[in-house]
């Protein structure tokens, strides 16, 4: 008989061993490398041969913390054009400005086009290469309180808000269910 891990000839008893989750029967020598199973038991002896117990460490990972950004600009509505005279004033190409602001021209002809609208970090380089300002505060837009009688004590609701046609809710109420 041969031994499964090392394929040398068993001279002696074979020992049946657990080896890495496999069941193997080997030599004395290459039984120090599992646990000795009994011939017809799986469970392992109490008695384990060879080092059993290493340490092995346990790859902790630490949770980023959440970062939250406020959004305090947005992009004017009119940034294409801004973009496009600021760079023909100036007399740069679609190239010229693409490697000042290390972008590739075609992005530039985008934004020139508005197929592509920039976001923070690039307007910001236009900005700075162009001398433009296309990042402004953001306004917030308020909506006209209309306050009537039957609302000053109550929150407002959908239907305070809807005014209806007179005369679609006239046609629904002569309609007749077939």
């Amino acid at each position: 008989m041969r031994c499964e891990v090392c394929g040398h000839k068993i001279h002696t008893e074979p020992v049946t061993a657990i080896i890495e989750g496999a069941r193997l029967t080997v030599c004395v020598e290459c039984s120090k490398h599992g646990k000795i199973v009994a011939q017809d038991d799986y469970t392992p002896k109490t008695k384990p041969v060879g080092k059993t117990s290493a340490f092995v460490p346990v790859m902790v990972q630490k949770k980023k913390p959440e970062v939250r950004v406020e959004i305090t600009q947005e992009i004017t509505a009119d940034f294409s054009a801004k973009i496009r005279q600021a760079r023909e004033k100036l007399g740069l190409t679609h190239e010229d400005l693409g490697r000042k602001i290390n972008e590739k021209s075609s992005v530039i002809g985008k934004l020139e086009t508005g197929k592509m609208m920039p976001n923070n970090i690039l307007a910001t380089k236009l900005e700075h290469a162009l001398k433009i300002k296309l990042l402004t505060p953001i306004t917030e837009e308020k909506t006209p309180s209309q306050q009537t009688p039957r609302t000053v004590n109550r929150e407002l609701t959908l239907g305070d808000i809807i005014q209806f046609d007179s005369k679609s809710s006239e046609e629904q109420s002569e309609r007749k269910p077939s």
